[in-house]
């Protein structure tokens, strides 16, 4: 079984509030996923403030058109600080994601870690070598994008992930 584990940095100039109340919203989140995705919230735990226990569910189309059931667990949540979510069910063998957002000088340091396991083990690692990964990549990089757009852009972009 191959575990993998990628790191996505970005530097955005608005406060720490003003990013934590967009990130911790889950239904923010097809705002920054790429639209051939067709990505859902399909229903939350909870009203609607972040909680570790927090169940959501999504339908998402991540490859080929296909679509599926994602249910994340959130985990950890330090309010202003970062939250954790791991796959319960979905289209992974395991799924971590933890979302980092820290004050700098003229605005926020945006960190995601993501650790994952491909399903089908050795099927699986070798669909990561040939598409999971770039996939991943090609997401985060449209969320750059799409946080640009709703935050603008930092003067000094330096700091790649």
């Amino acid at each position: 079984m191959a575990f993998y584990q990628f790191t996505k940095q970005q530097r955005i100039p608005a406060g720490i509030d003003e990013v934590w109340d967009f990130i911790k919203e889950p239904n923010n989140l097809n705002q920054i996923t790429p639209p051939e995705m067709d990505f859902r919230v399909t229903g939350k735990s909870g009203n609607g403030l972040m909680y570790a226990g927090m169940i959501i569910t999504y339908q998402v189309r991540p490859l080929l058109g296909i679509s599926t059931q994602w249910v994340t667990e959130i985990t950890h949540v330090e309010d202003k600080h970062y939250f954790v979510d791991e796959q319960r069910a979905g289209p992974y063998a395991f799924w971590h994601h933890q979302h980092r957002i820290e004050p700098i000088s003229g605005g926020v340091l945006m960190t995601d870690i993501v650790s994952y396991i491909p399903p089908f083990g050795i099927i699986g690692a070798i669909a990561n070598r040939l598409f999971i990964r770039s996939k991943l990549n090609s997401i985060f990089n449209f969320r750059k994008t799409a946080l640009e757009k709703i935050f603008g852009c930092w003067k000094d972009t330096s700091v790649e992930g």
